[in-house]
Parts: structure tokens; sequence; C-alpha cells
């Protein structure tokens, strides 16, 4: 069955390491019709962008070793979560039965000196040792052993590589050793059985902690999915019945009482109530909803009753399309993150190389016994070597700095933006909207022929009837007027868009314009007995529209847009972080530096056609700067696409805004600044990872290898290896954990 899915997310069950994560991404590329893929080491997950069939992915998947499920719905992220638990027990299982055994072996020979020598009556114990460490290794350890065949039979290689050379080569040895003891000097003669079983044990109890830890990470994830209620009240035929949330069908009736989360998107009904929208838009305040206000799913109600008419559902909703953003940018990868990639990818290889090249240095120049210091230091280099932390740096660090955007109500749309967002210098802000509330309305109206009493209704009505085929906040703000004056529209032909200016069209025959300055000049309107009425509009800040019949200016609405209560803070907060901000707007000059004065901006690009914005930003990028621009993600896209990052100030429904890379959930002009703090701290939490992992596996295989026998006669123990291998895994954890922390509100 082949199906189209613009984000196919798939279960990834035995992923390991940084190594895991290429084979799998190999595999899955390689599916006809596959487009994109992402693979998340952190949460065990795939990311399929493509047409393609579901069969052939899960199968890619099992062929190269890994078992793959498709993950549809929240029953199924109920079952990957019961099997991760599952999974989490039977590795603390696995842990104690190797580590308990490993534990008495290593203190009763290696402290206690009470075990027998390999010789006489002592063949038969440690014969019976060594069965017993077998049965023990296959426990608790034979997936590794059985990933390490699957990877061989494939050609390549991975964490089990190491993990069962490492300590397969220690089981071998030893019981070469005790079957065969005359075959090996006598100073090598030692079993290193407790090696192999708490090298095991070691590396499940990293994987163990590691594993508690990453659930953490994901709370962002988990909180959002439990915003929805499993049960709706649906009102049906008059009766209120309680119904399972999947059972909810477009455009039924639901009743949300005092103090119940909104279960879908819709519009109310009947009723009124304020809604706690902070979960999806990170602002405390509640709004008043009224009848046809719209109200969002996952949202919170307060003390008041409504009914509401279901708009949207299933993968439609806003809680829906935030979830999928959320989860595509965790498990996006920034160039950083592509750069680690292809280092893991010749990793494995490498280490097998230099754990040979060890043994075999050690063997032919090595103290004796030099088999046994051969065998031991191999056998470090191997353990020691795992890539776990570098395949956990960066996707671990994405998803916890991702999710705790999410719950401010910021939607980074991937890992390049993360990035980017960290490098910036240059904000430019788009004024209606985003600096301004982008409700304006019309607060004065000047007409031709002041003594007409009805002039102001005939023109007022005239532009709103020309209005009907525009969408611009202006054009909004008109229409308004009109409504409230109850004016009913007029017949309107030959509309037209003039962009940058404003509009034209027919009415009873009669050719209108209606526009801005430039308008008028452009059709060589004479704008002399408009003068004054423009100054006043232009001290006030508020924006002129004209109304001409093709021979003379009719009228002058002017038109403001109030600016948002936070944006002044909002602004200052950006600059206190040493950012240079700017506006950029269409509108008149005046204008401009009215409401610019207000917030203080100095910077200010006026007058700009929307097919100009987007030059602005390139000037500003080749004069070495790094830009984000923000807008709103429609009349700004081609600015919003070209910046280095572009933000969107999202509203309600309109969150999945395609330009941006990031997108603002409320209107909030603080969501940017809180943006970029998250995304410098996110990034310098991945480089602080990724210096602890490369310093790790730089240090740890050259000390491992042995280089500071010859000068302090320091040799590491494998044991210690495994340990130091767990507990990078669970540091890197732990330290991508700590962004939860950061205050962001």
């Amino acid at each position: 069955m082949s199906t189209h899915n613009p984000a196919i997310r798939l279960s990834i069950a035995g992923m390991t390491c940084a190594g895991c994560v290429s084979s799998v991404e190999a595999a899955l590329k390689n599916v006809r019709g596959v487009q994109q893929v992402a693979v998340n080491l952190a949460e065990r997950t795939a990311q399929v962008v493509g047409d393609v069939d579901l069969e052939h992915l899960a199968k890619a998947s099992t062929a190269a070793g890994y078992k793959a499920a498709v993950m549809r719905g929240r029953a199924d992220e109920a079952e990957k979560e019961a099997v991760e638990q599952a999974h989490y027990q039977q590795l603390w299982r696995r842990v104690w039965v190797a580590g308990i055994p490993g534990a008495l072996l290593f203190i009763s020979g290696m402290i206690l000196g009470i075990l027998p020598e390999i010789s006489g009556w002592g063949h038969g114990f440690w014969f019976a040792v060594g069965i017993m460490t077998l049965g023990i290794m296959i426990y608790s350890g034979g997936h590794f052993f059985s990933g390490a065949w699957q990877q061989l039979k494939r050609r390549n290689s991975n964490m089990d590589t190491l993990i069962a050379l490492g300590t397969g080569t220690a089981w071998v040895y030893s019981m070469l050793v005790v079957l065969f003891p005359d075959t090996v000097p006598s100073l090598a003669r030692h079993a290193y059985f407790e090696a192999a079983i708490i090298i095991i044990a070691l590396v499940g109890l990293g994987n163990a902690l590691e594993m508690r830890a990453r659930g953490k990470t994901s709370a962002a994830i988990k909180s959002l999915l439990q915003l929805q209620p499993p049960v709706v009240h649906v009102v049906r035929n008059g009766a209120e019945l309680d119904l399972p949330l999947e059972d909810v069908g477009l455009e039924e009736t639901l009743r949300v009482r005092a103090g119940e989360t909104v279960p879908l998107d819709g519009v109310v009904l009947e009723g009124e109530s304020h809604i706690d929208e902070s979960m999806l838009t990170g602002e405390s305040v509640p709004l008043r909803k009224g009848k046809d206000d719209r109200v969002t799913g996952g949202t919170l109600n307060g003390s008041g009753s409504f009914l509401m008419q279901v708009s949207h559902i299933g993968a439609d909703t806003v809680l829906s399309q935030i979830i999928a953003s959320v989860r595509q940018a965790q498990s996006s990868k920034p160039a950083i993150a592509r750069l680690v990639d292809k280092v893991a990818s010749v990793f494995v290889p490498v280490v097998v190389v230099i754990a040979l090249l060890t043994f075999v240095l050690w063997y032919w120049f090595g103290p004796e016994p030099s088999l046994g210091y051969a065998l031991v230091t191999a056998m470090t280099v191997l353990v020691i070597a795992c890539p776990c932390a570098l395949g956990l740096a960066t996707p671990i660090s994405i998803i916890a700095g991702v999710g705790k955007a999410a719950q401010a109500g910021i939607l980074i749309r991937n890992g390049d933006a993360l990035q980017q967002a960290a490098k910036l210098d240059t904000i430019v802000l788009d004024k209606t909207g985003t600096i301004t509330q982008g409700k304006p309305t019309v607060n004065a109206i000047h007409v031709l022929d002041k003594t007409d009493t009805s002039a102001e209704n005939t023109c007022l009505q005239i532009a709103a009837s020309l209005e009907q085929g525009s969408e611009h906040p202006l054009a909004n703000a008109i229409r308004a007027a009109a409504n409230r004056r109850e004016l009913q529209d007029l017949p309107v032909e030959q509309f037209e868009v003039l962009a940058g200016y404003g509009l034209q069209a027919e009415l009873d025959g009669q050719h209108w314009l209606l526009g801005n300055v430039r308008l008028m000049e452009r059709e060589n309107l004479a704008l002399n007995e408009w003068q004054a009425a423009l100054d006043t509009l232009d001290q006030s800040g508020q924006t002129p529209v004209f109304l001409a019949d093709g021979q003379k200016i009719r009228a002058l609405f002017g038109i403001a847009d109030a600016v948002k209560e936070d944006a002044k803070q909002s602004i200052d907060a950006l600059k206190q972080q040493g950012l240079n901000v700017a506006m950029l707007t269409g509108d008149r000059r005046q204008v401009a530096e009215h409401i610019a004065r207000q917030v203080g901006i100095e910077t200010l690009h006026a007058e700009v056609l929307p097919a100009d914005k987007s030059a602005v930003i390139a000037q500003l990028q080749a004069q070495g700067h790094t830009v984000a621009m923000v807008g709103d993600g429609i009349n700004d896209a081609p600015a919003l696409a070209l910046a280095d990052v572009g933000v969107a100030i999202g509203a309600g429904a309109d969150v999945a805004i395609a330009a941006a890379d990031i997108t603002l959930i409320g209107s909030s002009l603080a969501g940017i600044e809180k943006a970029i703090r998250i995304s410098k701290a996110t990034t310098r939490n991945i480089k602080q990872n990724l210096f602890g992992a490369f310093i790790y596996n730089t240090l740890g295989i050259p000390v491992a290898a042995g280089i500071l026998y010859p000068f302090f006669g320091i040799l590491l123990s494998p044991m210690i290896a495994g340990a130091a291998m767990a507990l990078s895994s669970v540091t890197v954890v732990s330290n991508a954990n700590r962004l939860s922390l950061l205050k962001v509100k």
C-alpha cells in the first residue's frame, strides 16, 4: 500500500550509537520515494518525508538490523512508551545479573586473592566459571553480539561491534587459558571472565541511566500530548454524550465546562469564558472568548461554560501541528551535527584498527607477559572508544532546547535555525502586526466637501465596497468602520490590487482609486489642499489612505494601529543582548518615525514596497550582518525566506507559516528574545557535549592503548574503561537536561 505522508514517523528499536544512526539513515534513504530522512538517536525515532511504501520502510530498517514501527497516533505513542518502559526494566535486570557475579569474581580474585590457580583442581572451577560467564554474557549482553553480527553481514560497524569484540575476546582468551594452559606463557595465564561481564554490566548501567535521563528531556512533547482530554462532551440530537476524543467528527457540537481543557479547534456557538492559552502561546493572561470567537484545542477553560463547533480534528488541529513541528525540529540536524555524523561513520573502523595495532605493538615490544598486556590494552581501547556520547551529544540537546522553546510558545523549525539564531547580530522588525497590534482602526475621515453632512458616510461606503476583495489590515479597518455605521456594500467590478500602492476598481461605471500618497502622486492627483490634514495625521502617527475618483481626491482616512503593550520592553531586551534592531515598513516615513520613537528604534527603513523588502535584508547581509527578519509570514514571505533566520508572528490556527524558520505562536515580541536566548543556550550546550565527547575519546583511546605506561607505569583497566564509557553518555544527557532549568517566562 503506497501512501503520501509529508512526515512519516517511525519508532526504531536497537539503535545504540552514532554508527547506528548512519546505518538506519542509509537504509531508509535507499527506499524508493524517500526524499528526506532524519534519524534521532536520543528518541530512537526517524522522520521520513516522501511518497513511499510504509512496508518498504519497515523492511529496509529490519534489513539493516533495526526493528521499525510506524507511529500514527496517541495509541502508538503509548505503546512505544510501554515498550521503552519494559526495556528499561529489562536493562536493570541485565545489569544485576552481570554485575553481581562480576563484582564477586573481582573482589574474590583481585582484592581477597582467594580464587584457585588455573592448575590442578582449579581447572574444573575455572571451567565452571567460564560456562557461567558465557550464560551471563548471552543473557545480559547477547544483544551486543547479535547486533555486531548483523552489522558485520552488512559490512558495517557500531557500538555493538566494539563491545562484542572487547568482551568476546576476553572470554575466548580466558577459556583458551583454562582449556589449554600450556599454550600460553605462565605469566600470561590469567582469566578475564570478571572483566567481560563487568564491562557488559557497566555498559548496561550507562544505557539504563541514559534512558531515564532521556525521559526527562522529552517532557515537552509528553506534556503537549497530554493537553487534549481523552473524553469529550458531545451534543447530538439534544442529548449530551461522553465519547472518546477519536470519535468526534467535524462540525460536531461540544460542551466545554468550567475548568476543563478545550478538546479540539473550533468556534464558540453559545456562552462565554476566559481561556488560558499559556501552554500554547506562552502568554499567561487569559483571553475572553464569546460567540463566533475561535478556540484552540489544548487550552484551558476558565470559570465559564460554552458550546463550540469543531472546525479541525486529528492532524489538522493547531496542537497536532505544533507537536509535529516540534518533533520535526527535534529530529533535524544542524550543520555541526552533520559533521559529527561524517566522523562517526568512520569512527568504529578506525578504533578497531587502533585496537589491532595496540595488540601488535604490545605483543612485540611489551614486557612479559606480552600476550596478556596486548589483550588487555586492545580490549580496553575497544571498550573506552564506544561513540555513545558522540552520537547523543547533538540530538539530546536539540530535543531539550526545541522542547523548552515549545513550552514557551516558540516553534523552531529545524536544527539549522537553532544554530543560526545563536549567531544573530541584527533583528529587522516589520511594523504592522509585529510592533503594532495589526488591528488598525479608522480614527479620522476628511472629505472634500465639508458642507455635505452625508459625504463622510458616502465616501466610507465607497471605500469599504472597494475593499471587499482585499485582506490588507487597513482594508479591514475601513470595512469595520463601515460596519459600525451599518453601511451596505455596493457592487464593484474590475477590482485590481496595486502592490505597494493600494487598489483600483469600478463602481457604477466610475473608476475609483484607494491607496497611499505614492498612488496619488503616480496618478498626478493634487495633494496641496490635503497637506494640512496630512500633517495632522503624521503628527499623531496615523496612516493616510486616500479615496479618489480618477480626477480628484474625494476623501482622506486616518488609520492608526496601536503599538503592542510589551513592544518597547521586548525591543529593549533585544538591545541588551547586543543586537541591532531595525524597523522595515511600507508605510510613510512620518508614520514609521512616530512608531519607531515610541519603541526606541533608531534604524528605520520606511516606504519600502513588499517586493523590495528582501533587498534590504540582502543589503544588510552584504555588510556582514547575520540577520533575522520578523514579520507576519505572508506579506513578508520573500524577506523571511532570504533572512538568515525568518521569524513569523503566529496567531491562533495560522501557526504553520512555511516561510519562517521560527514561529511565535502568540503575538508578543518577547518571544523573539526568548527564542534567541534558548538558541544560544542550546548551541552552547551542544558544543559542551561535543567537546566532552571528543576530549573523552581523544584522551581516552591513547591512555587505554597504554601511552602512559612507559613513563608512569599506568595501565587502564578494561572495567574502568567500561565505567568511563558509560559515565560519558550519562554526563552528556545530564548536561542537556540542564536546559530544562533555563528561565524563559
